[in-house]
């Protein structure tokens, strides 16, 4: 029995290691990049998980209830209405502002082309009265 305890606990420890990095963000994965930590814990078959629950990982409580699991990035831990959101707002206003450009040229434009075909007229008139 103390035999088959030998090679059951590492082996056990290894693959709560390798689950327990998988599951890890990679900005919480400290010093190394996950994939080498990941090679590190199944090379080194007792080192490697040791090292990686001493070394490998920041610990402290998920910021704003993440999961180990959370696959997206950089985005906001919180909810925030869109009234709120700063960010959201600010994106209103240059969409607004863009919005108003594009409105002064066409105005611009169609001004340029109502005195472009009055010109034309003008002239029209000119040379059927000569």
């Amino acid at each position: 029995m103390l035999r088959a305890l030998m090679y059951i606990l590492p082996l056990a420890l290894t693959i709560y290691a390798f689950i327990d990095c998988l599951n890890t963000p990679e900005d919480e994965a400290k010093h190394l990049p996950k994939v080498v930590w990941v090679i590190i814990i199944l090379l080194f078959w007792i080192v490697g998980p040791i090292v990686w629950f001493a070394a490998g990982k920041m610990r402290r409580a998920p910021a704003g209830g993440r999961t180990p699991s959370e696959w997206h990035r950089n985005h906001r831990t919180e909810w925030v209405a869109p009234d709120d959101n700063p960010e959201f707002l600010k994106s209103l206003k240059d969409e607004n502002e863009k919005d108003e450009a594009v409105l002064k040229d066409w105005e611009a434009d169609l001004r340029r082309r109502e005195e472009e075909l009055k010109k034309r007229e003008q002239d029209g008139d000119k040379d059927t009265e000569s």
